[in-house]
Protein backbone atom coordinates (compact mmCIF):
# COMPACT_ATOMS: atom_id res chain seq x y z
CA UNK A 1 0.00 0.00 0.00
CA UNK A 2 1.68 3.21 -1.18
CA UNK A 3 -1.24 5.57 -1.57
CA UNK A 4 -1.56 7.99 1.38
CA UNK A 5 -4.63 7.76 3.56
CA UNK A 6 -7.80 9.45 2.43
CA UNK A 7 -11.51 8.94 3.23
CA UNK A 8 -12.02 7.71 -0.33
CA UNK A 9 -9.25 5.12 0.02
CA UNK A 10 -10.66 3.89 3.33
CA UNK A 11 -14.14 3.61 1.86
CA UNK A 12 -12.86 1.58 -1.08
CA UNK A 13 -10.92 -0.74 1.24
CA UNK A 14 -14.07 -1.47 3.23
CA UNK A 15 -16.19 -1.97 0.11
CA UNK A 16 -13.60 -4.39 -1.30
CA UNK A 17 -13.95 -6.67 1.72
CA UNK A 18 -17.55 -7.40 0.71
CA UNK A 19 -16.77 -8.24 -2.93
CA UNK A 20 -16.57 -11.97 -2.22
CA UNK A 21 -19.98 -12.12 -0.51
CA UNK A 22 -21.72 -15.13 -2.10
CA UNK A 23 -25.22 -13.65 -1.88
CA UNK A 24 -25.39 -10.78 -4.41
CA UNK A 25 -28.29 -9.09 -2.62
CA UNK A 26 -26.43 -9.13 0.70
CA UNK A 27 -23.35 -7.73 -1.06
CA UNK A 28 -25.44 -4.93 -2.55
CA UNK A 29 -27.02 -4.03 0.80
CA UNK A 30 -23.77 -4.12 2.79
CA UNK A 31 -21.82 -2.03 0.30
CA UNK A 32 -24.61 0.53 0.01
CA UNK A 33 -24.89 0.72 3.81
CA UNK A 34 -21.15 1.36 4.10
CA UNK A 35 -21.22 4.06 1.40
CA UNK A 36 -24.10 5.90 3.06
CA UNK A 37 -22.63 5.50 6.56
CA UNK A 38 -19.30 6.97 5.49
CA UNK A 39 -21.06 9.76 3.60
CA UNK A 40 -23.13 10.57 6.71
CA UNK A 41 -20.02 10.78 8.90
CA UNK A 42 -18.32 13.09 6.41
CA UNK A 43 -21.42 15.26 5.92
CA UNK A 44 -21.87 16.04 9.63
CA UNK A 45 -18.17 15.97 10.51
CA UNK A 46 -18.78 13.22 13.05
CA UNK A 47 -16.45 13.49 16.03
CA UNK A 48 -15.00 10.71 18.17
CA UNK A 49 -17.18 11.32 21.22
CA UNK A 50 -20.29 11.50 19.01
CA UNK A 51 -19.46 8.18 17.37
CA UNK A 52 -18.96 6.61 20.78
CA UNK A 53 -22.26 8.06 22.00
CA UNK A 54 -23.96 6.50 18.99
CA UNK A 55 -22.43 3.11 19.77
CA UNK A 56 -23.54 3.40 23.40
CA UNK A 57 -27.06 4.31 22.26
CA UNK A 58 -27.31 1.27 19.97
CA UNK A 59 -25.90 -0.94 22.73
CA UNK A 60 -28.60 0.32 25.11
CA UNK A 61 -31.28 -0.32 22.48
CA UNK A 62 -30.17 -3.94 22.26
CA UNK A 63 -29.82 -4.44 26.01
CA UNK A 64 -33.35 -3.30 26.86
CA UNK A 65 -34.99 -5.42 24.15
CA UNK A 66 -36.70 -8.71 24.99
CA UNK A 67 -39.54 -10.90 23.67
CA UNK A 68 -42.15 -8.29 24.62
CA UNK A 69 -40.24 -5.04 24.29
CA UNK A 70 -38.66 -4.68 20.86
CA UNK A 71 -36.68 -1.47 21.23
CA UNK A 72 -34.85 -2.06 17.93
CA UNK A 73 -38.18 -2.20 16.13
CA UNK A 74 -39.27 1.02 17.85
CA UNK A 75 -36.07 2.73 16.75
CA UNK A 76 -36.77 1.74 13.15
CA UNK A 77 -40.35 2.94 13.56
CA UNK A 78 -39.51 6.32 15.09
CA UNK A 79 -36.96 7.06 12.36
CA UNK A 80 -39.60 6.44 9.70
CA UNK A 81 -37.67 3.51 8.23
CA UNK A 82 -40.37 0.93 8.96
CA UNK A 83 -43.08 3.05 7.38
CA UNK A 84 -40.93 3.77 4.32
CA UNK A 85 -40.18 0.09 3.69
CA UNK A 86 -43.70 -1.19 4.32
CA UNK A 87 -45.66 1.44 2.41
CA UNK A 88 -43.21 1.36 -0.49
CA UNK A 89 -43.78 -2.37 -0.90
CA UNK A 90 -47.55 -2.03 -1.37
CA UNK A 91 -48.56 -3.67 -4.67
CA UNK A 92 -50.40 -1.46 -7.16
CA UNK A 93 -54.11 -1.29 -6.41
CA UNK A 94 -53.88 -3.07 -3.07
CA UNK A 95 -54.76 -1.65 0.34
CA UNK A 96 -51.81 0.27 1.75
CA UNK A 97 -49.31 -1.71 3.79
CA UNK A 98 -48.30 -0.19 7.10
CA UNK A 99 -46.50 -1.14 10.28
CA UNK A 100 -46.78 -4.42 12.13
CA UNK A 101 -45.35 -2.68 15.17
CA UNK A 102 -43.64 -4.24 18.19
CA UNK A 103 -46.81 -5.54 19.88
CA UNK A 104 -48.00 -8.20 17.46
CA UNK A 105 -48.17 -11.68 18.98
CA UNK A 106 -49.06 -14.83 17.04
CA UNK A 107 -51.55 -17.30 18.42
CA UNK A 108 -54.68 -15.18 18.78
CA UNK A 109 -57.88 -17.21 19.11
CA UNK A 110 -60.31 -17.73 16.22
CA UNK A 111 -63.53 -15.74 16.60
CA UNK A 112 -66.86 -16.05 14.83
CA UNK A 113 -68.24 -13.52 12.36
CA UNK A 114 -69.40 -10.48 14.34
CA UNK A 115 -68.00 -11.75 17.65
CA UNK A 116 -66.40 -9.45 20.18
CA UNK A 117 -62.70 -9.56 20.95
CA UNK A 118 -63.25 -7.67 24.21
CA UNK A 119 -62.44 -10.04 27.07
CA UNK A 120 -62.38 -7.41 29.82
CA UNK A 121 -65.15 -4.84 29.97
CA UNK A 122 -63.66 -1.51 31.03
CA UNK A 123 -66.77 0.44 30.07
CA UNK A 124 -65.21 1.68 26.83
CA UNK A 125 -67.29 2.91 23.88
CA UNK A 126 -68.17 -0.18 21.81
CA UNK A 127 -67.29 -0.33 18.13
CA UNK A 128 -68.03 -2.51 15.14
CA UNK A 129 -65.65 -2.78 12.20
CA UNK A 130 -66.92 -4.45 9.05
CA UNK A 131 -66.07 -4.58 5.41
CA UNK A 132 -65.40 -6.68 2.36
CA UNK A 133 -62.20 -8.36 1.19
CA UNK A 134 -61.71 -8.51 -2.57
CA UNK A 135 -59.13 -9.16 -5.21
CA UNK A 136 -57.94 -6.62 -7.75
CA UNK A 137 -60.95 -7.19 -10.00
CA UNK A 138 -63.44 -6.74 -7.16
CA UNK A 139 -64.23 -10.44 -6.76
CA UNK A 140 -64.88 -11.41 -3.12
CA UNK A 141 -62.24 -13.44 -1.31
CA UNK A 142 -63.85 -16.11 0.85
CA UNK A 143 -62.04 -17.61 3.82
CA UNK A 144 -59.48 -14.86 4.23
CA UNK A 145 -58.13 -14.58 7.76
CA UNK A 146 -57.94 -11.27 9.59
CA UNK A 147 -55.62 -11.30 12.60
CA UNK A 148 -56.70 -8.18 14.51
CA UNK A 149 -55.16 -6.52 17.57
CA UNK A 150 -55.34 -3.21 19.41
CA UNK A 151 -54.53 -1.62 22.75
CA UNK A 152 -56.93 -1.28 25.67
CA UNK A 153 -58.12 2.01 27.09
CA UNK A 154 -55.31 1.90 29.68
CA UNK A 155 -53.09 2.43 26.62
CA UNK A 156 -51.47 -1.02 26.85
CA UNK A 157 -51.69 -4.09 24.63
CA UNK A 158 -52.51 -7.40 26.28
CA UNK A 159 -48.97 -8.68 25.75
CA UNK A 160 -47.68 -5.68 27.73
CA UNK A 161 -50.15 -5.92 30.57
CA UNK A 162 -50.31 -9.01 32.82
CA UNK A 163 -53.57 -7.75 34.34
CA UNK A 164 -55.42 -8.05 31.02
CA UNK A 165 -56.73 -11.41 29.80
CA UNK A 166 -54.15 -12.90 27.46
CA UNK A 167 -56.31 -12.51 24.36
CA UNK A 168 -58.05 -9.25 25.22
CA UNK A 169 -58.59 -7.18 22.07
CA UNK A 170 -57.03 -9.87 19.90
CA UNK A 171 -58.70 -12.28 17.53
CA UNK A 172 -58.63 -14.03 14.18
CA UNK A 173 -61.70 -13.60 11.97
CA UNK A 174 -62.62 -15.10 8.59
CA UNK A 175 -64.39 -13.58 5.63
CA UNK A 176 -67.58 -15.25 4.42
CA UNK A 177 -68.43 -16.50 0.94
CA UNK A 178 -69.28 -12.92 -0.04
CA UNK A 179 -65.90 -11.67 1.23
CA UNK A 180 -67.48 -9.86 4.14
CA UNK A 181 -66.20 -9.75 7.71
CA UNK A 182 -67.36 -8.13 10.91
CA UNK A 183 -65.88 -7.80 14.39
CA UNK A 184 -66.80 -6.11 17.64
CA UNK A 185 -64.26 -4.23 19.70
CA UNK A 186 -63.83 -0.83 21.40
CA UNK A 187 -63.33 2.58 19.82
CA UNK A 188 -59.56 2.91 19.37
CA UNK A 189 -57.54 4.83 21.95
CA UNK A 190 -54.30 6.78 21.51
CA UNK A 191 -51.29 5.59 23.47
CA UNK A 192 -47.61 6.28 23.97
CA UNK A 193 -44.94 3.94 22.74
CA UNK A 194 -42.65 2.89 25.64
CA UNK A 195 -40.55 5.99 26.26
CA UNK A 196 -38.56 5.02 29.36
CA UNK A 197 -35.64 3.64 27.35
CA UNK A 198 -33.08 4.88 24.85
CA UNK A 199 -35.65 5.52 22.09
CA UNK A 200 -37.71 7.61 24.52
CA UNK A 201 -34.60 9.58 25.45
CA UNK A 202 -33.93 10.18 21.76
CA UNK A 203 -37.47 11.52 21.31
CA UNK A 204 -37.19 13.77 24.36
CA UNK A 205 -33.80 15.18 23.41
CA UNK A 206 -35.06 16.03 19.92
CA UNK A 207 -38.29 17.66 21.11
CA UNK A 208 -40.59 14.89 19.88
CA UNK A 209 -43.52 13.22 21.64
CA UNK A 210 -44.13 9.44 22.00
CA UNK A 211 -47.85 9.37 21.11
CA UNK A 212 -49.49 7.19 18.49
CA UNK A 213 -52.80 8.09 16.91
CA UNK A 214 -55.68 5.76 17.86
CA UNK A 215 -55.68 2.73 15.58
CA UNK A 216 -56.44 -0.96 15.04
CA UNK A 217 -54.01 -3.41 13.42
CA UNK A 218 -54.86 -6.00 10.75
CA UNK A 219 -52.88 -8.88 9.30
CA UNK A 220 -54.88 -10.24 6.36
CA UNK A 221 -54.02 -13.47 4.57
CA UNK A 222 -55.69 -15.61 1.91
CA UNK A 223 -54.54 -18.50 -0.27
CA UNK A 224 -53.16 -17.27 -3.57
CA UNK A 225 -52.79 -13.67 -2.40
CA UNK A 226 -50.00 -11.58 -0.92
CA UNK A 227 -50.35 -11.06 2.84
CA UNK A 228 -51.24 -7.58 4.02
CA UNK A 229 -50.37 -5.83 7.26
CA UNK A 230 -52.23 -2.56 7.71
CA UNK A 231 -53.96 -0.28 10.22
CA UNK A 232 -57.02 1.92 10.43
CA UNK A 233 -57.11 5.20 12.33
CA UNK A 234 -59.96 6.98 14.10
CA UNK A 235 -60.68 10.32 12.43
CA UNK A 236 -61.41 11.80 15.88
CA UNK A 237 -57.96 10.90 17.20
CA UNK A 238 -55.25 13.31 18.25
CA UNK A 239 -51.79 12.92 16.72
CA UNK A 240 -52.97 12.07 13.20
CA UNK A 241 -50.52 14.67 11.91
CA UNK A 242 -47.70 13.79 14.30
CA UNK A 243 -47.86 10.04 14.88
CA UNK A 244 -44.62 9.04 16.63
CA UNK A 245 -43.89 6.25 14.15
CA UNK A 246 -45.19 7.94 10.98
CA UNK A 247 -47.84 5.26 10.49
CA UNK A 248 -50.83 7.40 9.49
CA UNK A 249 -51.95 7.64 5.86
CA UNK A 250 -55.02 9.64 4.76
CA UNK A 251 -56.63 6.64 3.05
CA UNK A 252 -56.57 4.72 6.35
CA UNK A 253 -58.34 7.40 8.43
CA UNK A 254 -61.95 6.37 9.03
CA UNK A 255 -64.97 7.84 10.78
CA UNK A 256 -66.29 5.77 13.66
CA UNK A 257 -69.90 7.00 13.55
CA UNK A 258 -71.89 6.70 16.76
CA UNK A 259 -75.33 5.16 16.32
CA UNK A 260 -78.44 5.62 18.46
CA UNK A 261 -77.49 2.42 20.28
CA UNK A 262 -74.18 3.98 21.36
CA UNK A 263 -72.11 1.73 19.11
CA UNK A 264 -69.48 3.33 16.90
CA UNK A 265 -69.37 1.79 13.42
CA UNK A 266 -66.95 2.02 10.55
CA UNK A 267 -66.42 0.24 7.25
CA UNK A 268 -63.00 -0.86 6.06
CA UNK A 269 -62.87 -2.58 2.68
CA UNK A 270 -59.64 -4.42 1.92
CA UNK A 271 -58.14 -5.25 -1.45
CA UNK A 272 -55.47 -7.95 -1.81
CA UNK A 273 -53.19 -8.62 -4.75
CA UNK A 274 -52.65 -12.08 -6.21
CA UNK A 275 -49.35 -13.71 -5.29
Amino acid sequence: MTEPFSPALLLQQVLDTFEATPDPRLREIMQAAVRHLHAFAREVGLETDERRAGVQFLTAVGQISDEVRQECEMLSDTLGLSSLVETSSTPDGATLRTLTGPFYAPGSPPREYGASMVERDDGDPPAVISGRITGAGGAPIAGATLDVWQNASNRLYAIQDPEQPRFNLRGIYRSGADGRYELRTIKPVSYTIPDDGPVGKMLESTGRHPWRAAHVHFLVQADGFLPLTTEIFDADSDYLDSDAVFGVAPELILDFSRGEDGVHRTTFDIMLRAA
